[in-house]
């Protein structure tokens, strides 16, 4: 069974990202005004990369969540984690491009599996290249497509503004229509991860027939 159907996928993600636009674009600016405090801002990072998490429970999300202690609690290990992920994926650069974008789908669920499951950082990874397996390049596809609709949307604001000679609005709105996209690629990161983290329903067993005693043996008399 495809659990990652191309056009449901998409539109479920436009529709999380328009339930919770405002929630999301305040977390960001939250993000941004407190990137700069440290020890904050790990917890913070790691909240803004669970965010998908989070929105996969069909949840309306807080912007404060991301000051939440818990994320603070775990960032030793989500620094592990991380540097795994990068110096592995820097080591495939060094054999051309497509074994790391490999390898980052691969590992593409591995934060949401920390944060939501629980998982140590080498389980996270080898549980996300399970579950990602036969799904890498529907997941590449899928992120693909969506930034091209997103640029599309971008290159036609700024085109009409630097037609009109408005350069500068044209800048300002770039960078509005940039923050404006984020939930939608939060919203594409809950879909895959809620799909891809799904149990299937166990099969239906067939109802087995009971054969009374008495039943076989009237027959067998019969028989005789």
């Amino acid at each position: 069974m495809n659990k990652l159907p191309f056009k449901e996928t998409l539109s479920e993600a436009i529709q999380i990202g328009f339930k919770n636009i405002l929630s999301l674009i305040a977390a960001t600016l939250l993000y941004i005004v407190t990137i700069w405090i440290p020890y904050i801002n790990i917890g913070t990072t790691l909240a803004m990369n669970a965010l998908p998490a989070e929105l996969a429970k069909g949840r309306v999300i807080d912007p404060f969540f991301i000051f939440d202690s818990k994320y603070r609690k775990c960032m030793g290990e989500y620094l592990i984690l991380g540097v795994i992920e990068f110096f592995v994926i820097i080591v495939a650069l060094c054999w051309l491009v497509v074994p790391a974008i490999v390898l980052g789908l691969s590992w593409s669920l591995a934060v949401l599996l920390f944060v939501d499951k629980g998982m140590k950082p080498l389980d996270a990874l080898h549980t996300s290249n399970e579950l990602t397996y036969g799904y890498k390049w529907r997941i590449f596809g899928l992120g693909f497509v969506l930034c091209c609709c997103l640029a599309i949307v971008d290159g036609i604001v700024v085109g009409l503004c630097t037609a009109a000679d408005m350069e500068i609005l044209g800048a300002v709105l770039n960078g509005i229509l940039g923050l404006l996209f984020v939930p939608f690629g939060l919203g594409l990161d809950a879909v895959i991860y809620r799909n891809l983290t799904a149990e299937e329903a166990p099969k239906a067993e067939e109802p087995k027939v009971e054969v009374k005693e008495e039943i076989i043996v009237e027959e067998i008399k019969t028989e005789e």
